[in-house]
């Protein structure tokens, strides 16, 4: 069929597996009982039509006539039960891609996020799968239509009229031949459809979000430009998918009614001549388009779902793609480690060992991180250790790797050298979820959504109780402004929370870190653009979260003479402690060049 190959592979194989298996066999099972109809709807209906030229009674043709009619209403029923079925295989295969499309990119974590393409993502995990529809519904069914009803077709024709049955095997294949000739070109056209489509969601999403900013700079006209470009290349090449597919399926037509035409042609030559009788002809005439109007079918139904098509096979390239620059949820089984990242001798690593960072050292031996777009390591040669109870400050000037190095933590990015031990655990061997759930982060801009107060306290640890929520604002400081809006902690934020200040977010995202109570604790540029007193509510919330737990901090500047904890200096990409006092340090490393690159 017309872009057989691995997605089409891929899909039937997911149809196998979970509940879409047994609607699949339903689908099956309708199909191979109309195949059954078919052959003996014509061999009714030749017999009526046969019957009614000579002077019999009604009696006669009356039990052909309700044989007939029942037979013409289980292939209404047959068709319709294999399409729902279908349908129904459709939805639980969408729902597991889509479980699993979301589940890889969130376990790849926000740095491989920002290397695909905006939007694309969305458009996959929704109107790209749902194109799915057409190809379970339609494209499925008729496949196995096409290779059913003509393979019974031609035996039986065979049984009454070798030759016609034979003229009908010779001619059958050459519609398939036609149809993978024109799916080659659907295919690629379909690509080329789907990128343009991913390229303009994107685009216009990136757009919207920044309208604003757009407005003010009076750069919206030319972006509506981009836009208006994008979208006639996107219609000029969806007007040419639908030019492939009309002349395609005028081609089909064309040789299923040159052959109809030779089968209709011998066989009325031989009835001339009396050597075939009325209702074998009959019978023949109307079999030879049912082995065709399959196989025509599918190569119809093809173009319908070759956008499905296309989007299964991005989603299949996003879920088979080897992590470039992060860890996959669980290792796989038999899988060889990486270069470099070689358990320590004695050490066994386990998919459910899951090292307690209250009491497990963590220690970085030679690490080396790199993007794959970038052509020097983001960081070079790192060995640090870092104790239970240590309060950690990375600092550094902006692209230092401070970031880079809390994407090494949270596992969204791993080592390109080196090995990362937890006690004597390799970090790669620890299931990534329940790696994250002794880790609190605290990015540069927290996430909050559309929800009320309270849901986005509690994200990650739904149905916690209202005491422990507004106990854990108590200490993050946040019950104090949560109590002066409307409806406390009811209150809708809406989209990105306007009503609130950039401390308050903060507050809120503290507020998670507590209630969380994680015994690793991330925090990247806490008080960074909040003025002195919103700053000194958050750094004070810092240090009641920090007791008792691993935190490590990133900042630009280097922290004031008397601080507790160790100061790292990320620079050059390499990671260097500063021992002794930090505030005389801070002379010698140049507190006013950190503070000038930030």
């Amino acid at each position: 069929m017309p872009g057989s190959g691995r997605p089409h592979r891929r899909l039937v194989r997911e149809s196998m597996s979970g509940a879409a298996r047994w609607y699949l066999v339903a689908a099956v099972s309708c199909g191979i009982a109309l195949t059954g109809l078919i052959v003996t709807q014509a061999g009714l209906l030749a017999h009526v039509l046969a019957t009614a030229g000579f002077p019999v009674g009604a009696g006669a043709l009356a039990g052909a006539l309700v044989g007939l009619l029942l037979v013409v209403v289980g292939r209404a029923a047959a068709s319709y039960g294999g399409e729902m079925t279908a349908l129904r295989a459709a939805v639980a295969v969408k729902d597991r891609l889509r479980s699993r499309l979301l589940t890889r990119a969130l376990d790849r974590g926000p740095i491989w996020l920002g290397q695909q393409r905006s939007g694309e993502i969305a458009t996959l995990a929704t109107s790209g799968l749902d194109s799915l529809d057409a190809y379970y519904a339609r494209y499925l069914p008729q496949v196995l239509l096409a290779v059913v009803v003509p393979g019974a077709v031609i035996v039986s024709m065979l049984s009454v009229d070798w030759v016609s049955g034979l003229i009908v095997a010779v001619t059958l294949p050459v519609i398939p031949v036609f149809a993978v000739l024109i799916g080659w070109q659907t295919k690629a056209q379909t690509r080329r459809n789907w990128m343009l489509l991913a390229k303009l969601s994107g685009h216009f999403l990136d757009v919207v979000q920044g309208l604003t900013t757009l407005k003010v700079f009076g750069r919206a006209k030319a972006q509506e430009q981009i836009i208006a470009r994008v979208t006639d290349e996107y219609r000029t090449s969806v007007m040419a998918s639908l030019r492939v597919a009309f002349l395609s399926a005028l081609v089909l037509e064309l040789a299923a009614a040159v052959a109809t035409a030779l089968v209709a042609v011998e066989v009325g030559l031989r009835l001339l001549y009396g050597h075939l009788d009325y209702s074998t002809a009959l019978f023949l005439l109307l079999l030879t388009p049912e082995a065709f109007l399959p196989v025509r079918n599918a190569a119809t139904a093809f173009h319908a779902s070759a956008d499905g098509t296309a989007a299964a096979t991005r989603v299949f390239e996003i879920l088979d793609s080897e992590p470039s620059c992060s860890l996959t949820p669980l290792p796989i089984p038999g899988a060889l480690p990486s270069p470099g990242a070689l358990p320590r001798a004695g050490a066994v690593p386990s998919p459910d060992a899951v090292p307690d960072l209250r009491r497990e050292p963590i220690t970085l031996d030679g690490v080396t991180l790199a993007y794959p777009e970038r052509p020097t390591p983001a960081i070079e040669h790192v060995n640090l250790t870092i104790w239970p109870g240590d309060r950690i400050s990375l600092v550094g000037g902006n692209g230092a790797g401070k970031t880079t190095l809390l994407g090494l933590f949270l596992l969204f990015i791993e080592p390109k050298n080196g090995r990362v031990l937890v006690g004597d655990t390799e970090l790669s061997a620890v299931r990534a979820g329940a790696w994250r759930e002794q880790i609190g982060w605290l990015p540069q801009q927290p996430a909050l959504f559309p929800w009320s107060v309270a849901e986005n306290i509690t994200l990650g640890r739904p149905g916690v109780p209202r005491e422990a929520v507004e106990r854990a604002a108590g200490l993050a400081g946040a019950a104090e402004f949560i109590a002066s809006l409307p409806a406390g902690y009811d209150t809708q934020l809406g989209e990105r929370a306007p009503r609130l200040s950039a401390g308050e977010r903060r507050k809120i995202a503290l507020a998670r870190l507590f209630l969380r109570d994680a015994r690793l604790l991330l925090l990247d540029e806490p008080t960074a653009h909040l003025d002195q007193a919103s700053a000194a509510e958050v750094e004070a919330a810092i240090d009641a979260l920090a007791v008792g737990r691993t935190v490590i901090t990133v900042t630009h500047h280097l922290p004031p003479a008397g601080g507790s904890g160790r100061v790292l200096l990320v620079e050059g990409r390499q990671l260097r402690e500063l021992t002794g006092t930090v505030g005389s340090d801070c002379d010698d490393v140049g507190d006013d060049r950190l503070a000038a690159r930030s």
